[in-house]
Parts: structure tokens; C-alpha cells; sequence
């Protein structure tokens, strides 16, 4: 394997390995049982993890350096993914689509990466403190 293919797997894989247990989950008669919370919470959480492993990925791993392109980028494409889930679930017997899936999806990713965002603040600040004056 080329250096560039196992940078592009190391970066990009955790959330395309995530898609898939999405879809995965998705393409079952019922959906999973939920330990506690409910299926907006879980719907959330997932989007929220997919939208910053897409943001990892983006960023090489350097979420302070995490621009507001990068974070737009990241929750379009876990907010398309999910739209993506739903159509796929109106295939599939016992599934239905759900616009309000949908909504959860977009606000978990939206949370999660405004969280990261505001992480990315904190850690330039504690950067730049941390030099020395020139």
C-alpha cells in the first residue's frame, strides 16, 4: 500500500467505518434495542461522533486548526449521510423515514461540532499564552 492510501484509510476510515455500522443498523427489520435514552438521543450521539470523525479527518488530526469551511463541510456531509439513511430506511420492511431522524442527526452533528469548535478556541488561547514574548 502507497503511503498516501494508508494516510487517506488512517484519516478516513473511523467514519466511513461508522457509515457502515449505520447502515448496518439501518438496514434491519427493527431497529436496535436502546440501553436507557431515547432513538432522537441515539440518533444525536451517532451523527454527532460521525460529524467529528469527518472533522478529524479533514483537519489530519489537528482539530485546533479546525476552520469554519472544515466544520461546515463536516456537518453537510453527516447531515446528508443521515438524509441518505433515512431514503435508504423507507426500503427497508418495518422501517420507516423520519424527518425529525433527520433533525436529531443535524442538531448532533451541529452540537458536536460546535463543542469542538470552542475546544479548538480554548486550545489556541492556551497556545499562544503559553509562548514566550518575543
Amino acid at each position: 500500500m502507497r503511503p498516501s492510501q494508508a494516510s487517506f484509510w488512517w484519516w478516513w476510515g473511523p467514519a466511513i467505518g461508522l457509515m457502515v455500522v449505520i447502515f448496518a443498523l439501518s438496514s434491519t427489520t427493527a431497529g436496535p434495542d436502546l440501553p436507557g435514552g431515547t432513538d432522537k438521543q441515539a440518533h444525536g450521539l451517532a451523527y454527532g461522533v460521525l460529524a467529528i470523525l469527518i472533522a478529524r479527518a479533514r483537519t489530519r488530526g489537528d482539530i485546533p486548526s479546525l476552520t469554519l469551511r472544515d466544520a461546515a463541510i463536516a456537518w453537510s456531509l453527516a447531515t446528508l449521510y443521515g438524509a441518505s439513511d433515512e431514503w435508504h430506511q423507507s426500503f427497508v420492511p418495518g422501517r420507516t423515514a423520519d424527518w425529525l431522524d433527520l433533525a436529531a442527526d443535524a442538531a448532533g452533528a451541529f452540537a458536536a461540532l460546535s463543542a469542538l469548535w470552542a475546544c479548538g478556541i480554548i486550545a489556541r488561547s492556551l497556545q499562544a499564552r503559553a509562548r514566550p514574548d518575543r
